[in-house]
């Protein structure tokens, strides 16, 4: 399997996927993967980004609402053409295009800044992926992106409950053995039934790396490691929205900066 493969995959995903995501059921990245990126981004405000594997819009538009001159790129062109028909109801400068994380149409040194929420870890020619976003930054320009936390969105996997229903811990394994293109189906667990009623499972294909398989492939291309944050949600947050209680007994996501010297 190879990107273009996964673009058929998420391209078929995207009608529900944006269905679900605009009724609020992406609670993950709504109540803590989001917000805890944007703690951590540098202030963007006027430079020239990049977001790769731009999805529906929804984090690009947050990137232009800081200040950012934003492009912004995904594979499946029916997230790309909801995107740019939601910049042209509500403009905020932002220029979309459909393309392939792999193969970046666009000049060495053209971007100040790359962001990828949640989307390097869907591209099985990572390397690539990775190269391309160095080679598109000017010297001194960064990228920071999000993933599922490598330790534990392994291929084995299982929620431990208590009688309460909360989660008080995480089983994981063959963390060393990796995904290649394995195609699991799902819908968002915070999906009401009678919103999700009729919808077709999200088919995704995954590809899962170790943690030091992803931080030497950001040292070999050059980058130069800046931040790391794995957030978890405040006690609040679960109050607020009990779906992500689970988040608090181990990573879910593992966010990185890296800059090009």
């Amino acid at each position: 399997m190879n990107h273009t493969d996964v673009g058929r995959c998420w391209n078929a995903n995207a009608e529900a996927w944006i269905r679900l995501a605009e009724a609020g059921c992406d609670v993950y990245r709504d109540r803590l993967n989001t917000p805890a990126f944007f703690d951590m981004l540098p202030d963007v405000a006027g430079l020239c980004g990049l977001d790769i594997g731009c999805g529906d819009g929804h984090n690009t538009r947050l990137l232009a609402k800081d200040g950012a001159r934003v492009t912004a790129i995904d594979i499946a062109d029916v997230f790309v053409a909801h995107a740019a028909a939601l910049e042209q109801r509500d403009p905020l400068g932002i220029r979309y295009c459909v393309a392939s994380a792999v193969e970046l149409p666009f000049a060495d040194a053209r971007f100040d800044f790359a962001t990828a929420f949640m989307s390097l870890m869907d591209i099985p020619e990572t390397d690539r992926a990775v190269a391309e976003a160095y080679r598109v930054l000017r010297p001194g320009g960064f990228l920071q992106f999000s993933i599922c936390h490598p330790c534990f969105d392994t291929p084995h996997r299982r929620n431990l409950r208590g009688a309460d229903r909360r989660t008080y811990a995480i089983e994981v394994g063959d963390y060393f053995r990796g995904l290649d293109g394995r195609v699991d189906e799902w819908l968002f667990k915070a999906a009401p039934p009678h919103v999700k009623a009729g919808l077709p499972k999200f088919k995704t294909p995954r590809f899962t790396r170790t943690l030091s398989q992803w931080l030497n492939l950001l040292i070999d291309t050059g980058f130069r490691l800046e931040r790391v944050a794995e957030p978890t949600p405040s006690d609040k947050t679960v109050r607020q929205c009990p779906a992500v209680q689970d988040a608090q007994g181990v990573a879910y996501f593992l966010h990185l900066r890296v800059r090009k010297p």
